[in-house]
């Protein structure tokens, strides 16, 4: 191998290892994004299920006082 070819060689690999680096900075940003939308995902589907779960209690009792009306009306007794 000559000094040219070696010289071609490391050149070639610095391009490589240059393009390789990109891609690993490319990829770590990526993760730090989809960790922080996970983070941010898993928030909006606490709060979902906190109003689900608020809204359930709230249509049960007003089932309840609604039964409780009902009963109250005077039926046919025929």
């Amino acid at each position: 191998m000559t000094a040219r070819d070696f010289s071609n060689y490391s050149v070639a690999m610095e391009a490589e290892l240059k393009a390789l680096e990109d891609k690993i900075a490319q990829l770590v940003q990526l993760c730090a994004r989809l960790r922080t939308e996970n983070t941010h995902l898993r928030q909006q589907l606490a709060n979902a299920q906190n109003e689900r779960k608020h809204l359930a209690e709230k249509i049960n009792g007003a089932r309840g006082r609604l039964e409780a009306l009902l009963d109250q009306i005077p039926g046919d007794e025929a």
